[in-house]
C-alpha cells in the first residue's frame, strides 16, 4: 500500500517576533509513516520511494461544491494545468469516498476526495550540504525561513555549495525524503529575512499564482504581502510616497538594472521613514510588484541608495570586490575608497504574510533587524 507522510509531533512556541518549531522525535522519525486503509492497490512495496505519498490533501465535497469534475474543481482551489497533468500520470493519485477515481469523475455532495501527491524525484544540480539553517516556521506544505545575508537562494557556479537549496536539500535528505527546491518570494545573495519555499507541486503553484496576483492588483490582492526595511543614504525630502518607476535590465551589463520608462517593466514601492539618525534614515517598505532589485534601484533612482550596496552605490563598491570582479562592466563608476560600516546592502525582509495555500488561514511572520543594520541606526523604532 501506499504510505501517507505527516510531520510527527511538533512543539510550538512564539520567541519574540519568530514563530519556532521543535520536532520531537529523532532525525530519522520525523515523519509519522501510517498506512493508507482499505485501499487496495496492485504492485507496491513499502520499500520503495514510489510509494511514499508526501501530502495527502482531504477536501469534504459540499452542496456547492457538488456537480463539478475534480478536474474543474481542483483548478478553482489552484491547482495549476502541470499539477492535473502531473497527477493523471500517476494512477493513484485520486481517491474519492476510499476508491480510486479519474479527473472526469462529478463530485456529489457528501463525497470526501483525497488528493495524493507523490514526487520522487529530487532537484538536479543541487547538492545536500550541511549548514545552519533557520526555520521559523514549517508544515507538510510549506517553509518559512529566515535567511542570513551572505547566502544566495540558489546554487551557482561561483556559489555550488553554500545556498538556501543546499541547506534545505540536505534537511530533507536527513529525512529520506525526495526535495524538489521551489523558493516562491527570492531574495538576493546579502538579502537578509524571510522566504517561502513550497514542500510540493500544488503548494508551490498556488503561492506563486500569489505571487502573480499581487503584481496585477497591488496590496489589495489576496496574495504574498512583503515589507522590508531599508537602510538608506541621507534623509528623505517625504516620509512617506510611492515610487512608480519602471525597471530594465540595463543595456551592455549583466547584472545591473535601471528605471527605463520607455522599455521596462512596471514596478511599484511604497516608503515610509521609521528613523533617521547618524546621516541615515531607516525605511519601511512595502511592494506591489517584484522586479529583480527593485527596492535597490527604485532608491537609487530616489536619490537615497541603500548603505553598502556594492552595486548601486558605488562608495561601497570595495565591500563586494568579489562581485565586481566577476561581473564586469556593472559598475562605471568604481570606488578604491569604501566604507564598511556594514558588507552588504542594507535591506532586510521584516515581514510577510499571506494566506496558507490550502487552508487559506491567514500567516503573519516577522523579523527582526539584524544587527548589522541596527548598528547604522541606534534607534529602530521598536522595530
Amino acid at each position: 500500500m501506499p504510505v501517507v507522510v505527516n510531520i510527527a509531533d511538533r512543539e510550538k512556541c512564539v520567541k519574540g517576533n519568530f514563530w519556532y518549531h521543535k520536532l520531537t522525535t529523532q532525525a530519522h522519525s520525523v515523519y509519522d509513516w501510517t498506512m493508507m486503509k482499505n485501499r487496495t492497490v496492485i504492485g507496491t512495496t513499502t520499500n520503495d520511494i514510489n510509494d511514499y505519498v508526501l501530502r495527502t490533501i482531504t477536501y469534504e465535497i459540499t452542496d456547492s461544491r457538488s456537480g463539478k469534475k475534480i478536474s474543474r474543481f481542483l483548478k478553482e482551489k489552484g491547482y495549476s494545468e502541470q499539477n492535473l497533468v502531473n497527477l493523471k500520470k500517476d494512477e493513484q493519485s485520486i481517491w474519492v469516498n476510499g476508491s480510486l477515481v479519474h479527473q472526469n469523475y462529478v463530485l456529489n455532495k457528501g463525497d470526501s476526495l483525497e488528493v495524493c501527491i507523490r514526487e520522487k524525484d529530487s532537484s538536479e544540480g543541487i547538492v545536500p550540504v550541511k549548514m545552519p539553517l533557520s526555520i521559523v516556521y514549517e508544515d507538510e506544505d510549506l517553509f518559512v525561513i529566515n535567511k542570513p545575508a551572505g547566502m544566495p537562494i540558489h546554487p551557482s557556479r561561483n556559489n555550488p555549495e553554500n545556498s538556501l537549496g543546499n541547506a534545505l536539500a540536505w534537511h530533507m535528505k536527513e529525512r529520506g525524503m525526495p526535495f524538489v527546491f521551489r523558493c516562491i518570494n527570492r531574495l538576493d545573495r546579502d538579502t537578509s529575512g524571510l522566504t517561502i519555499v513550497a514542500k510540493h507541486m500544488v503548494s508551490g503553484a498556488i503561492l506563486s499564482r500569489m505571487v502573480a496576483a499581487k503584481s496585477r492588483n497591488g496590496l489589495t490582492a489576496n496574495g504574498i504581502h512583503r515589507e522590508y526595511l531599508a537602510v538608506v543614504q541621507g534623509k528623505l525630502e517625504s516620509v512617506e510616497g510611492t515610487i512608480d518607476a519602471p525597471i530594465a535590465r540595463k543595456e551592455g551589463v549583466c547584472l545591473e538594472r535601471v528605471v527605463d520608462f520607455v522599455h521596462g517593466e512596471r514596478a511599484v514601492t511604497h516608503y515610509q521613514v521609521i528613523e533617521e539618525e547618524n546621516g541615515y534614515s531607516l525605511v519601511l517598505l512595502k511592494l506591489e510588484t517584484g522586479r529583480t532589485h527593485q527596492i535597490r534601484v527604485h532608491m537609487k533612482y530616489l536619490g537615497h541608495p541603500l548603505v553598502g550596496d556594492f552595486l548601486y552605490n558605488p562608495k561601497y563598491a570595495g565591500n563586494q570586490i568579489d562581485r565586481v570582479e566577476e561581473c564586469s562592466g556593472c559598475l562605471e563608476n568604481y570606488s578604491e575608497t569604501s566604507q564598511y560600516e556594514i558588507n552588504r546592502q542594507a535591506l532586510h525582509a521584516y515581514r510577510l504574510c499571506f494566506p496558507h495555500p490550502m487552508t487559506g488561514s491567514l500567516m503573519e511572520f516577522t523579523s527582526p533587524l539584524p544587527e548589522d543594520m541596527h548598528r547604522l541606526i541606534n534607534e529602530t523604532a521598536g522595530l
